[in-house]
């Protein structure tokens, strides 16, 4: 067949069922068990997961080739078998997901839909004061909301779709760090499919689970027959607890957020808080200078991190939330007995705090929570080296000068 034929062919000549596609292929390959056999498969409305066929598409020869819309009820029930909590469709056309089209379309080529999933975790697990406990709740969480979006969209691609589930956690497209790193955004995408809504401390709030939630997202090359919308109301009380909560004043009282606040302490032992440490090891001069830069237990920590996956330094906003119609009710009980059971013991944890140098959540740190030991370390997502302006015209190879060590304690 020459171009100018190609550029003729109807579109639904492309089904593999059409008596077009089978006359055009060559005799060896139509008689071949697996092709006689993936042609005779019925493609009809009756297959699982399709919905009836949408009038719009009758008699417009441009959609024919289009696949077979996505039944919601099915798609639901795939979700919740496959580990889903809850879970809702939404149109990569709405205006609110523009900015992602281009990712998800690199992701998967003709993508039409994003699917949204949402996966419970345990509250008093995340509440921990010992963080190890609430790490271990992120991180098997994590895995459960994985493996369930690698299942339904197992069970989408028997039923003929094309469908891909960017991770929920890592890994990420690290070599695009320090910036998108990550394929689909699924905190703008459950918002917009209505799973919940954005509270003050940047997590999304579900309407009966609160901010005890992973997300996911399902990259879908079909439309699905009912789509979600935003709720029409916040889950958020703004009862300020997260902002009482973060020990580095990354929120404050009118909703303005600091992420490089937050980014620089609570993600420590991720990609940026790495480098730095990294650094640190390089620029020590020997093992005594390295240790009396960095802890035994700060090094003990990363260790941790590097071999049991990277864990958050506090998340102490999503601990103390009460949001949710499943959550809330302890604190409308007893709102003083809830901060003393929920808050308190965070606040008075002794723990390491990371900030920079000058920085608003170092002062901060320092009047706040005097009890905890403030460490001061690099701007999170970039080198702590600063290279001398005229570095490269005539000093040769010279490494830049130090700026600080890396963890150099202040109290």
């Amino acid at each position: 067949m020459d171009r100018q034929d190609d550029r003729n062919r109807r579109p639904d000549q492309d089904r593999p069922d059409s008596p077009a596609r089978r006359s055009a292929l060559p005799a060896r390959l139509a008689a071949h068990p697996s092709v006689r056999t993936v042609l005779a498969r019925q493609t009809d409305s009756a297959a699982p997961g399709r919905a009836a066929a949408d009038p719009a598409r009758r008699g417009d020869p441009a959609r024919q080739g289009e696949p077979p819309i996505v039944d919601a009820g099915w798609l639901r029930e795939v979700a919740l078998r496959a580990g889903a909590d809850d879970v809702a469709a939404v149109p990569l056309g709405r205006p609110e997901l523009e900015s992602e089209r281009p990712h998800v379309e690199r992701a998967l080529p003709g993508t039409r839909s994003l699917v949204s999933i949402v996966v419970r975790m345990n509250r008093d697990n995340v509440r921990s004061p010992e963080r190890s406990v609430a790490n271990q709740e992120f991180h098997h969480s994590g895995e459960i909301v994985n493996t369930a979006a690698r299942r339904i969209v197992r069970e989408l691609q028997d039923a003929g779709y094309r469908a891909v589930n960017p991770s929920a956690t890592f890994p990420m497209e690290m070599d695009r760090y320090p910036g998108r790193i990550w394929v689909v955004a699924h905190k703008t995408v459950a918002v917009a499919a209505g799973l919940g809504a954005m509270g003050i401390h940047r997590n999304v709030i579900h309407p009966r689970f609160g901010n005890f939630v992973l997300l996911a997202t399902l990259l879908l090359d079909a439309e699905v027959s009912e789509y979600g919308a935003p709720i029409e109301y916040n889950p958020c009380l703004e009862c300020k607890l997260c902002v009482a909560a973060c020990p580095v004043g990354a929120i404050e009282r009118d909703g303005t957020f600091h992420p490089m606040a937050c980014f620089t302490h609570n993600y420590r032992e991720f990609m940026s808080g790495f480098t730095d440490w990294a650094e640190t090891v390089a620029d020590s001069t020997d093992g005594a200078d390295f240790r009396a830069r960095v802890s035994d237990a700060e090094n003990a920590s990363m260790w941790q991190s590097l071999s049991f996956r990277a864990n958050y330094k506090a998340a102490y906003c999503m601990a103390v939330c009460p949001a949710g119609e499943d959550v809330l009710e302890p604190y409308l009980a007893d709102r003083r007995a809830f901060l003393d059971l929920v808050l308190r013991p965070l606040q008075d944890k002794v723990e390491p705090l990371y900030v920079t140098a000058g920085s608003p959540a170092a002062e901060y740190a320092h009047r706040r929570f005097p009890h905890k030991e403030i460490r001061l370390v690099g701007d999170a997502g970039r080198s702590r080296r600063r290279m001398d302006p005229d570095e490269g015209k005539d000093k040769g190879r010279d490494g830049p000068a130090k700026e600080r060590g890396t963890g150099a304690s202040e109290r």
